[in-house]
């Protein structure tokens, strides 16, 4: 007797997760966009099992939409990747729909669901798990000391102009650096008097900056070894260290392949032209969204080959003969090269995976 597959089995299941630090919360949708069940989950590996098996229980399915693929729901997202299942990353509910709908999480997930559905949410999330994951959390620790470092020395550069007067005239006239050595080689003594308090004052702020400066070698020395490893061609390039290219590892991710052209990726870095026309007017206008730390490397590299790197240099005057402005120009050249950094990205990753 010929078996009969059960309806459950043979539909179609979307389920849309809203993720939190805790919990999860999801809903699942089939192919008609019926509701058939939410689940609330605790954001641990139990509770991703859980998840899993109730949409499987549900039906066959076929895509989760998360929300926070990069915070909160990186944990479900990968899971679920490793268990073989299709995971898109869905940003956060359009404003005007929340406030005709209401909030709450429940209605957060259906909608993340939705937008699966309906194929507005299409975008690939980064698998998170090799070594530009390695490079973006050593990268946020450098930026964070960088940034901490720069508040020393504005902090201490304060603290001169306050200081009594003697000390304050001992120090102004000096370099950073020299100013650094020796309010780091002050010895305040007792604290009895507010020239003592401004030198042991002086004296902290310095040495936290000589500790975040060695700390900030120590990462630039990892961020060294490890974007020469993984990206060797893209490092080759001219004005691209290990900053830049770290920031455009980060960018791509693990799974550079999601980026599907380097057109996407000129529109992900903000150097696309966006259409700006109307009736009888058409133009274009520079796009002010995108990756903007991604952007703002793209600035750097091109301003050091518009210095330095002689193609370029031959590039701009052509350019300006032309009549072109120099803003124009660099945006043209911020989009030769994205095209560039795509094309060298997705030639090492090509020979990674060669290799692996």
């Amino acid at each position: 007797m010929e078996s009969i597959a059960s309806p459950a089995l043979e539909r179609k299941v979307t389920v849309g997760v809203d993720t939190h630090k805790h919990l999860h919360v999801a809903v699942a949708l089939d192919e008609l966009g019926a509701r058939l069940g939410e689940l609330t989950i605790s954001a641990d590996s139990a509770g991703y099992a859980a998840l899993a098996d109730w949409a499987e229980r549900l039906g066959r399915p076929g895509v989760f939409g998360i929300e926070g693929t990069g915070s909160y729901g990186v944990g479900l997202a990968s899971f679920l990747r490793r268990r073989g299942h299709i995971i898109v990353e869905v940003n956060r509910g359009d404003r005007r729909g929340r406030r005709a709908n209401g909030k709450s999480d429940t209605l957060d997930a259906e909608a993340a669901a939705r937008s699966v559905l309906a194929g507005q949410a299409r975008a690939t999330p980064k698998s998170a798990d090799g070594v530009c994951e390695m490079i973006r959390q050593v990268k946020i620790a450098r930026d964070t000391a960088v940034k901490a470092r720069t508040q020393a020395l504005i902090t201490l550069k304060c603290i001169v102009v306050n200081a009594p007067a003697e000390l304050r005239e001992h120090l102004s006239q000096l370099t950073d650096k020299k100013l650094i050595d020796r309010c780091a080689a002050l010895r305040p003594a007792t604290i009895d008097s507010t020239t003592a308090s401004a030198k042991h004052t002086l004296r902290a702020l310095a040495r936290r900056w000589l500790t975040l400066a060695n700390e900030i070698s120590d990462h630039d020395r990892v961020l060294e070894q490890l974007t020469t490893a993984a990206a060797p061609s893209l490092r080759e390039g001219f004005g691209i260290g290990a900053d830049t290219a770290a920031e455009m590892l980060i960018v791509f991710g693990d799974n550079p392949e999601r980026i599907r052209s380097e057109a996407a990726f000129a529109k992900l870095c903000g150097v696309a032209p966006v259409p700006a026309s109307s009736g009888k007017t058409s133009r274009h206008r520079l796009s002010r969204g995108g990756h903007r730390q991604a952007n703002s490397a793209l600035y750097r590299v091109v301003i050091v080959r518009m210095r330095f790197h002689q193609p370029t240099i031959d590039y701009v005057a052509r350019r300006s003969q032309e009549g072109r402005s120099k803003r124009e120009i660099i945006r043209c050249l911020k989009r030769f090269l994205a095209r560039e950094i795509y094309g060298r990205v997705m030639t090492d990753h090509a020979l990674r995976t060669t290799t692996t």
